[in-house]
């Protein structure tokens, strides 16, 4: 699974992109926020506040109950706004 950070959440992890292989049990983007955070301070700092992250998976924005599978690529955003 490719993953891509983007804004505070990159500064706060330290990387842009990376490929992981997640545990068998997360299966949706709720476990996989749950899951990210059990990887260091930096991941735990950048989502802390899992709420204000949205996801994209495959490049559609995704719930939390969305389904994940292995070669998905998912992205983690701050909350957009328009002018």
């Amino acid at each position: 699974m490719k993953l891509l950070y983007f804004a505070w959440l990159r500064s706060k992890t330290g990387i842009g992109q990376e490929t992981v292989d997640p545990p068998e049990e997360v299966r949706t983007v709720a476990d996989l926020l749950a899951w990210l955070p059990t990887r260091g301070p930096g991941f735990a700092a950048a989502l802390a506040n899992p709420a204000v992250v949205r996801v994209a998976v495959n490049q559609e924005y995704a719930r939390p109950d969305h389904p994940l599978r292995r070669g998905d690529e998912v992205a983690l955003f701050p909350p957009v706004t328009g002018g």
